[in-house]
């Protein structure tokens, strides 16, 4: 698990400073650019047609894992705008949680076997 905790926490901080710098150079103008790339039909916007059906998978999994509460539904959100940005830092924070990967992953869907 250490292995694990210690790739979230590299790749968020590489993600956080790479963002940093081309907010910087381009400013927030993201969704004309995401959306533009997607209309001309080339690769990169099949990569961020990739991207957006990751960002939706991750959104419904997060509402799943938490057996579609309020709370759940809330962090949904922000899984589906806050990509990777939410993620590794969830993933982060039920990892120091939860006992095992079956729980990381499945959260109050887990099944408990009677001993």
């Amino acid at each position: 698990m250490i292995m694990f905790r210690t790739f979230l926490i590299v790749s968020w901080l590489t993600l956080a400073g790479y963002t940093a710098l081309v907010v910087v150079d381009h400013g927030f103008n993201l969704l004309p650019v995401f959306f533009g790339d997607m209309a001309a039909m080339a690769w990169p916007g099949q990569f961020n047609l990739d991207f957006l059906l990751f960002l939706c998978l991750s959104a419904f999994w997060t509402a799943w894992r938490n057996g579609f509460s309020a709370g759940g539904l809330a962090l949904s959100v922000l899984a589906f705008f806050g990509g990777y940005g939410f993620l590794a830092p969830y993933l982060l924070y039920l990892s120091m949680r939860e006992p095992d990967a079956a729980a990381i992953l499945a959260g109050v869907n887990r099944r408990t076997t009677a001993a």
